[in-house]
């Protein structure tokens, strides 16, 4: 059984991550882990619930050398964890923040004392070790387990760091949280095992972003989403010299991707993954709709004609979701999902291009369009949700008129105030399915 080191190899009094208080050192860290570690029961599985990314991070490296597996749910909404405690019974779970959930023990984050240092050599993992199972967002259903080993993991990070050019260590500060696969390869495995250093906050506004950007040294990068680039670039918000910004878990256009860089004055990375397979690809969006898979990762055709991934990080052969058409040997274009694809009165769309048409009209800020579950022998009726404060739905219909068919005009279209996003900006089917339930008949405006 081979074993990988917790992280990348670095000195005593380098630093590993990046508090309010300043640098913690690998010293620190080491100690710290420890500590941690001592204090976790003997289980096998814990739901690690930190939302300081520091916290996070120090519970899920404990865990490890404990050999237990991090249970990392896609919210923490009591229901949620509640189902998947259900499916792991002997589970108990770590937050820095109170919670309570029914059936579910869940110790608080140890007030552990300052100023500890540890000189012990850099724990080793089992490769095969299972270090975290993911769920999947529940975005289009359930929630759905996909156990990661630690190998895999460290894998991707060091296949990503290179493709980006991020061997040499950045300081990294993440606006998603690093329960999702996103944050978690991104926030935490990129600079953990290429010499970088973790920013501990998960901010949200503009200005905390600034802030925190700000606290930390050069080269920074931003792991982000579209969600949040756009309120940044609403905002006209400044951001400090970045050496370079990173985008996921939404689509994002080559127009925000433009906008972002020209902005920010920085490259914009865009990638490509899932919760089944993390990060597979990247692109410069700015300058081109292809991807190009990350070194060793190899997609194929299925017999039912869907896409498969393989190769790399991935240790076994996964069915992708989307609909992919290869561009030539070594990039390839996502053309919708799979599940996304309209007929309606004989003419076939995407789910994903006419929200893309609906989110390029001046003035709308955020929207979506929603295709309700299908009737037998009925058609299917598009509705849609939009944030757009200074236009009116008339106007809007007005403008989707030039852009798309007649047929997948939304009837009814409904302006809210904001859409019932999660952290990592993606919107769960079954929140716009009560959002919409609560609109009821109610008139556009």
């Amino acid at each position: 059984m081979s074993a990988i080191a917790l992280l990348s190899p670095r000195s005593d009094d380098q630093a590993v991550a990046w508090r309010n208080t300043g640098p913690v050192s690998l010293a620190a860290f080491l100690h710290e882990v420890g500590q941690v570690a001592e204090r976790l029961p003997e289980r096998p599985f814990v739901f690690n619930l930190c939302s300081d990314r520091y916290h996070f991070l120090t519970t899920f490296c404990a865990a490890m050398l404990r050999g237990q597996t991090s249970l990392l749910p896609p919210n923490h909404a009591g229901q949620t964890l509640a189902l998947l405690h259900a499916t792991h019974p002997d589970a108990y779970g770590v937050a820095d923040q109170p919670m309570n959930v029914a059936g579910l023990e869940i110790r608080a984050y140890p007030a552990l004392p300052s100023g500890g240092r540890s000189h012990g050599e850099i724990p080793l993992i089992a490769a095969e070790h299972i270090a975290a199972i993911t769920f999947t967002s529940g975005s289009t259903g359930q929630s759905m387990p996909h156990p990661k080993t630690w190998g895999s993991l460290v894998t991707e990070a060091t296949l990503t760091a290179s493709r980006l050019g991020l061997e040499t260590g950045c300081h990294v500060l993440g606006t998603v949280p690093p329960q999702h696969m996103y944050g978690l390869g991104s926030t935490l495995m990129l600079p953990l095992h290429n010499g970088g250093v973790i920013h501990s906050g998960q901010p949200l506004f503009p200005a905390d972003i600034r802030l925190a950007l700000e606290s930390l040294p050069a080269p920074r990068v931003l792991v982000t989403t579209p969600l949040h680039l756009r309120i940044c670039l609403e905002q006209q918000a400044v951001m400090p010299p970045l050496a370079l910004i990173l985008s996921a878990a939404a689509p994002l256009s080559a127009e925000l991707a433009e906008q972002a860089e020209t902005a920010f004055g920085a490259l914009l990375m865009e990638i490509y993954g899932s919760t089944e397979t993390g990060s597979i690809a990247t692109r410069s969006t700015a300058n081109g709709e292809d991807w190009k898979p990350l070194a060793g990762v190899t997609l194929s055709r299925a017999e039912n004609g869907r896409t498969c991934v393989e190769g790399g990080h991935i240790q076994t052969r996964i069915e992708l979701q989307d609909v992919i058409e290869a561009t030539d040997g070594s990039h390839f274009r996502l053309t919708g999902r799979a599940a996304d694809m309209l007929n309606i009165a004989g003419k076939r769309a995407s789910l994903g291009e006419l929200n893309r048409q609906l989110n390029l009209i001046p003035g709308v800020r955020d929207g979506i369009f929603f295709a309700p579950d299908e009737v037998p022998g009925m058609a299917v009726r598009l509705c849609a949700l939009v944030v757009a404060p200074k236009l009116s739905a008339q106007q809007i219909i007005s403008a989707l008129r030039q852009t798309i068919d007649p047929a997948f005009l939304p009837r009814p279209l409904y302006k809210v105030d904001a859409l019932p996003r999660n952290a990592t900006g993606k919107l769960p089917r079954e929140a716009l399915r009560k959002l919409i339930a609560r609109l009821g008949t109610r008139p556009a405006s």
